[in-house]
């Protein structure tokens, strides 16, 4: 059962946005994951804070919650955070407009400024991708300084408001007739500066780091499969919580499978023997070796179908298929018994009258290009 979002913040229901913000930033500096490495206790509960955070400060949100619980959140299609979600589906389309943190806005200049969103392009293998794996990656980001807190500002100081703009954010130029506002160069639009910089971060409220990230790319993936990790990305400035982490996937080529969504297909050679006489052969899938009976007469380019040894689906529901294309290989570089034994192997195809429905063919042919000629 879901723990309520006020008792997760320790706030009652009637306090106002900045109560929650102020009891959301204690927490969060308290349990951010930078702070407590590889404790999965305090994780948790940078995550859960966070989820409150989102949607209690929200107004919108807030009232759906207050109304009808989180049954109507989900309802009214809120999904929380959770440390691996699938996006396969449903960003394919908005992919773009998520990177560089354009997704986020900000409802007060002094408040918490969220991290931006990361990209991250991973190339597998197709086995791995077939079959899923765990990987992890190191990625170079922006994290919040924990010397100033995000605040860009040495211990002991505050920023100050800016002189251009006196608070505004803006400076309003008039041209002719019109007056064009735009975002203060000195303070970059946020109404306030900082005078004396933190040493570690040089007043910017975030310093360079490295981290490593553990990825469980399900089975089934595909190249331009996208994933999100919650936090993952660039860290937030004053309190605001870090981004999100995109996970982008590219998947080699094989030289011997090729994929169809969940298809296999492949191409398998075969004497011209074992085509003519009929045989079982071991065929190489994704998932093993398996029997595969060929019947006799088979052709070059005939197929076989193989159940279920394809790509297994990302969202349940079995395995596709594998298609097995027969190549006959015709021998080369034969010795002169092996010559001989072909050409009586040929006297007795005509003398049984095999070779009939090729003349057959052909002669139809040649009269068809006779009779367009005397046109």
């Amino acid at each position: 059962m879901q723990k309520c979002y006020y008792e997760v913040l320790s706030v009652g229901k009637s306090v106002d946005s900045a109560v929650i913000k102020k009891a959301y930033r204690t927490l969060a500096m308290k349990y951010h994951p930078d702070r407590n490495p590889d404790n999965k206790e305090a994780e948790a509960a940078f995550k859960e804070c966070s989820e409150a955070y989102e949607v209690l400060s929200d107004l919108q949100k807030r009232k759906i919650y207050d109304t009808y619980g989180h049954e109507g959140l989900k309802n009214s299609g809120y999904q929380a955070p959770g440390n691996f979600e699938d996006m396969f589906s449903g960003l394919r389309e908005h992919f773009g407009e998520f990177f560089g943190g354009g997704n986020r806005t900000r409802t007060r200049r002094d408040g918490p400024l969220p991290g931006n969103d990361l990209r991250y392009d991973i190339e597998i293998s197709f086995m791995e991708a077939v079959h899923g794996l765990a990987k992890e990656v190191e990625i170079n980001r922006s994290d919040t300084c924990w010397t100033c807190e995000g605040t860009g500002c040495r211990p002991g100081h505050k920023r100050e408001v800016c002189p251009s703009c006196n608070g505004r954010g803006q400076v309003i130029r008039s041209q002719g007739f019109f007056q064009v506002a735009s975002p203060c160069p000195q303070c970059h639009g946020e109404g306030e500066i900082v005078t004396e910089p933190c040493n570690d971060c040089n007043g910017n409220g975030l310093v360079d780091k490295k981290k490593k990230v553990s990825l469980k790319i399900p089975a089934g993936v595909d190249t331009g499969a996208q994933m999100r990790l919650r936090g993952e990305g660039e860290g937030g400035r004053r309190g605001g919580s870090s981004g999100d982490l995109y996970v982008v996937i590219h998947v080699q080529e094989h030289d011997f499978f090729k994929r169809d969504r969940h298809t296999i297909y492949c191409e398998f050679p075969v004497s011209m023997v074992e085509a003519a006489l009929g045989c079982k052969v071991d065929v190489p899938t994704i998932h093993g070796k398996k029997k595969m009976n060929i019947s006799a007469g088979s052709q070059s380019g005939e197929r076989y179908t193989l159940k279920r040894e394809g790509v297994p689906s990302l969202r349940g529901g079995g395995r596709g298929d594998m298609i097995v294309q027969l190549m006959v290989k015709t021998p080369t570089n034969l010795c002169d018994e092996q010559k001989k034994v072909l050409e009586n192997f040929d006297e007795l195809c005509q003398k049984y009258g095999q070779h009939k429905e090729n003349e057959g063919f052909f002669s139809k042919l040649f009269h068809e290009v006779i009779g367009k000629k005397d046109k």
